[in-house]
């Protein structure tokens, strides 16, 4: 572990002395590459719980690809899925959920079509897609264990959709498009990259930073008494809404910068190093 020593650093504010809560991603962050829950991190999990200290996840996944890890980790606690977009309570209720409007679907959806992106839907618990063939459906179906519905075109279901995802093995492209899209939407949706060949598009407050104000407010606690764990360009929102940030070892430079620690890669057990290292001194028990 190590204290980022980037020129961002000195514009962010020293990292909290006293943490109440965690919220982690999930992809490359808790998981391993394998998709696996590894013992390091179950037992650190165990240490945050006897040390008072809850455990949030935020995840762009559904909340099925999030569920299927609940028993295995022990955690029954409130989460996030698509991104924050939809904020579950402990039992699995629905305790809110936004949805993209009907002209951000069809700004989104054109632009994907005509740079040759595959475009899904995520709508309730439903995953749809156009063409089971896509190059990234089946990895998505063994990450999520669920099937999508494929259906003819979207005409049908703009309306209660929570995220798009633009999927391409064409990573420089789906690059452009973070930015172009951005740029489309700017002040209508979120748009940021969930992994190189993942590009998510949410509701303008769907991101994982209303997601951890979200998840404090529930807790009573202040949004600067919460540490996050995270890898992507998608969990920046809620790196600039946390106490404490902490950046996988395998993260883009862009979300190194805005942490205030690096751990190790989520091939070297760099999750449950950052929680006996840097949280695990800092946690208090919530009232």
């Amino acid at each position: 572990m190590m204290v980022n020593e980037s020129a961002t650093l000195a514009a962010l504010p020293a990292p909290a002395s006293k943490i109440k809560l965690v919220v982690s991603d999930m992809d490359g962050t808790l998981l391993t590459p394998e998709k696996q829950v590894t013992h390091h991190t179950l037992a650190a999990i165990d240490a945050l719980r006897q040390a008072g200290v809850p455990v949030c996840l935020v995840s762009s996944r559904p909340a099925s690809g999030i569920e299927m890890y609940l028993e295995a980790t022990k955690l029954d606690t409130p989460y996030g899925a698509l991104n924050g977009g939809s904020i579950f309570n402990p039992d699995h209720s629905i305790r809110s959920q936004l949805s993209l409007t009907p002209d951000v679907m069809r700004d989104t959806l054109d632009m994907l079509k005509v740079h040759d992106i595959d475009a899904w839907l995520f709508r309730g618990r439903d995953w749809l897609i156009t063409d089971i063939g896509e190059a990234y459906v089946e990895p998505e179906r063994r990450a999520l264990r669920q099937d999508p519905t494929v259906v003819p075109s979207f005409d049908n279901y703009l309306d209660g959709v929570g995220k798009i995802t633009g999927s391409t093995a064409d990573y420089e492209a789906l690059t452009r498009q973070e930015m172009e899209i951005g740029a489309l939407l700017d002040g209508r949706a979120s748009v940021a990259r969930s992994a190189q060949w993942y590009l998510d598009i949410t509701p303008l407050n769907a991101n994982k930073g209303y997601a951890l104000r979200q998840l404090a407010d529930f807790y009573g606690i202040s949004p600067q008494e919460v540490a996050c764990i995270g890898d992507m360009n998608n969990d920046l929102p809620m790196f600039k809404a946390a106490g404490l940030t902490i950046a996988m070892g395998q993260a883009d430079a862009s979300v190194k910068a805005h942490a205030h620690f690096i751990t190790s890669t989520n091939e070297q057990e760099g999750w449950s190093k950052a929680i006996e290292t840097v949280i695990l001194p800092r946690a208090t028990r919530a009232d």
